[in-house]
């Protein structure tokens, strides 16, 4: 209904003006000229404007990658299911940092995994905006060659949202979280970053990023952890694609990772108006989500020698998610029989509370996860996240896991009868 108070308003300025215009002289020119660039603008967000449902991407993914004409031997290519992955921030600032970590760098490296696995699949086309050192030339010619338009287009995407509060087919929204307020350049780009997406008929957008406790010391980590996953306000377009897609992948991320205990994200996905990333003001044609993947902190993060492992196994959980909402009978995917590239896993030494941190743990508490006994009765993930380190919580559930195979001469140690056990049902050969 609003498109037509839209359409309404512009037949009259593209008609009405000229006409005044003919009969007043040079003064109503210039006021043609001003309404004809607020017109071309008002017109822009409102043709444009056109989100994804569930069904069109749906169907892209159904479509087989290649069909052939019977009367031809030119293959037919049938369209992809387009992904842009946006890691966070731009390449040389912004974002959170804990110690020698970047969440800049952090987001391409999730990303630069997730585009493999999806690269790897011939129902996806992947697109990503930046590296560790620069925006790719898509993207960094897109915004030199229209910077103008992305901040009129902006205005006029504002205009829009705020005339349909005023008539009452859109109600104004208080964000549940209160977030960082970027840089007017920053802004532009990722308004710029929507736009285009609109033009080139993306699918789904993920934005890529970590979370912090902003109230933590310096070098000391913070009380909160999890993950959680904005979408589109339910008033937006794009909002009923985004939720669904945003629900498959929660699903997976939520069996191996704590959800955010943050209040206001603790359920998970969290409906959000006025996040750029995602469509502020209804800009989104794409299925859009800003995806915290943990808090940065996190001892899995922290040592080097389980970061890329943790790093890896986001971006798979991601990927399974995606392949989970097209209905995927390719459940996992690239050779591996299991839902996590933290397993298959041979464990060749024995592991105690020596071992601090290694990927050893990280492996041993995900096959303790798979085995139910991980985390321990009583707790759950945030109190006993998979950090590699060999603490109370991976004690406790190794001494369940002894007890069922009646292992009694391993305490608080995986000896070489907890080996064989682990190694017999979780060894073996992962390809990923």
């Amino acid at each position: 209904m609003v498109k037509y108070y839209f359409y309404t308003i512009l037949v009259l300025m593209i008609f009405g003006v000229p006409a005044v215009s003919s009969r007043f002289g040079t003064q109503v020119d210039e006021l043609a000229q001003i309404f004809g660039n607020a017109t071309s603008q008002l017109a822009a967000v409102i043709l444009s404007h056109n989100p994804k449902s569930i069904a069109d991407i749906q169907a892209k993914y159904s479509a087989s990658p290649i069909t052939a004409d019977s009367s031809s031997i030119i293959p037919i290519v049938q369209p992809k299911v387009r992904i842009l992955l946006v890691p966070g921030h731009e390449p040389d600032f912004g974002g959170t940092e804990f110690g020698s970590l970047k969440e800049r760098d952090m987001t391409v490296e999730l990303a630069q995994n997730l585009s493999g696995f999806l690269a790897n699949n011939s129902h996806y086309q992947v697109i990503t905006t930046r590296d560790k050192n620069q925006w790719l030339p898509t993207f960094a010619n897109y915004f030199k060659n229209n910077w103008q338009d992305i901040i009129d287009w902006e205005k006029a995407s504002a205009k829009d949202m705020a005339y349909r509060i005023s008539i009452g087919s859109s109600t104004p929204s208080v964000p549940i979280i209160i977030h960082n307020n970027a840089p007017g350049d920053v802004v532009n780009r990722l308004y710029g970053i929507t736009k285009w997406a609109n033009e080139n008929d993306i699918d789904i957008t993920i934005h890529i990023h970590f979370n912090d406790d902003s109230v933590h010391p310096y070098n000391v980590p913070g009380s909160h952890s999890g993950f959680a996953i904005y979408v589109p306000e339910h008033q937006y377009g794009n909002s009923t694609t985004s939720k669904a897609v945003a629900e498959t992948i929660f699903k997976r991320l939520s069996k191996y990772n704590p959800v955010s205990d943050l209040g206001g994200e603790s359920t998970g996905i969290v409906e959000e108006p006025s996040l750029i990333a995602i469509g502020a003001h209804d800009t989104a044609n794409a299925a859009s989500m800003l995806i915290e993947y943990a808090y940065i902190y996190e001892p899995q993060f922290t040592n080097p020698d389980t970061r890329s492992l943790a790093l890896k196994d986001l971006a798979y959980q991601t990927y399974l998610g995606l392949e989970d909402f097209f209905g995927s009978k390719t459940v996992y995917a690239l050779g591996s029989s299991y839902d996590t590239v933290a397993l298959p896993h041979s464990w060749m030494q024995a592991i105690s509370d020596k071992n601090v941190q290694n990927a050893d743990v990280f492996a041993l508490q995900t096959a303790l996860l798979n085995d139910g006994e991980y985390p321990p009765k009583q707790s759950d993930l945030n109190q006993c996240p998979r950090t590699g380190k060999f603490g109370l919580c991976t004690r406790e559930a190794l001494q369940a896991f002894q007890q069922k195979y009646s292992i009694n001469d391993e305490v608080d140690t995986v000896g070489k009868k907890t080996r064989q056990i682990l190694n017999q049902t979780f060894g073996g050969t992962n390809t990923l």
